[in-house]
């Protein structure tokens, strides 16, 4: 069945609640690499409750399962994710009840065999508050190419410097990497399971793209913003090529005013897994 435009765009999801606590702050902390060094002091704050501190990234996760794609023709077997931006509005509680309201905001045609690009939005709001941050995922449907959408003005990635990097941070993964941060959410046996991962193309699991994601983040916040997660208030990254747990992943960073470029690379392979990153700094 192919792509119905109309319906596609008129997609949405409104008022789902979700809760998260304490537990979940840290467990996602610990499944993108905090806390390897029990007795680091400024990496406790993010997985001990003392002076709990949140990782910005964690919003990926707090309302996992929210979303406005629905029944809508694309072939699900044949999706991946694209690209991820994050803008914050305040620094995320490290505890909150919350509403998502998610809609489908753009969806372009590459052409028959190209496959197509579909955009969605998820406003996450503190449940009786304010709006706390906006998530923006792209997903490239393989296999949905030529349904007689628009060809042009898809979101064009984040420019990197064309200069060498100021800065590369060493980031390593785990081999149970995988196996730590599905906690958090995301239970795709691409990520756990041998044999699935071998039957879907690759030689075993591999770590989750928001795993990178936060793994990148959490490069950023130790080795460019001495550890204060406060300073992000936007995060955006175009994945490129997979990890498998216990890779190190290496980010190049690009420091200007106001914001951080960076780029992120598995060290063992040189292959580029993550491309066009902007991190926004507060003023």
């Amino acid at each position: 069945m192919a792509i119905n435009y109309d319906k596609l765009m008129s997609l949405k999801a409104t008022g789902q609640e979700f809760s998260y606590g304490d537990r979940e702050t840290m467990l996602y902390a610990l499944g993108i690499g905090f806390g390897r060094d029990p007795l680091d002091e400024k990496e406790l704050p993010f997985v001990y409750e003392k002076n709990l501190k949140t990782v910005p990234t964690l919003a990926t996760v707090i309302a996992w399962g929210a979303g406005a794609i629905g029944d809508s023709g694309i072939n699900y077997a044949m999706v991946v994710h694209g690209e991820q931006r994050l803008k914050l509005y305040r620094p995320l509680p490290v505890a909150a009840k919350i509403v998502a309201d998610s809609r489908v905001v753009g969806a372009w045609d590459k052409g028959e065999g190209k496959g197509a690009i579909i955009v969605t939005e998820t406003d996450l709001t503190e449940k009786g508050g304010d709006k706390l941050c906006t998530l923006t995922s792209t997903i490239f449907a393989r296999g949905d190419g030529g349904f007689g959408g628009p060809r042009e003005g898809a979101p064009e990635p984040h420019k990197l410097p064309d200069r060498e990097p100021d800065m590369s941070i060493d980031a390593e993964t785990k081999p149970d990497q995988a196996l730590l941060y599905r906690l958090s959410g995301d239970r795709n046996p691409l990520h756990s399971d041998p044999e699935f991962a071998k039957a879907v193309g690759f030689p075993k699991p591999i770590l989750h793209g928001l795993c990178t994601y936060g793994t990148c983040c959490r490069a950023i916040i130790s080795g460019a913003l001495d550890y204060d997660p406060t300073k992000i208030t936007g995060f955006d990254v175009r994945f490129s090529s997979p990890v498998f747990p216990g890779d190190t992943v290496t980010v190049d960073l690009w420091k200007e005013k106001g914001l951080i470029s960076f780029r992120a690379r598995v060290k063992e392979r040189d292959v580029v897994v993550i491309n066009n990153g902007k991190c926004t700094l507060k003023d």
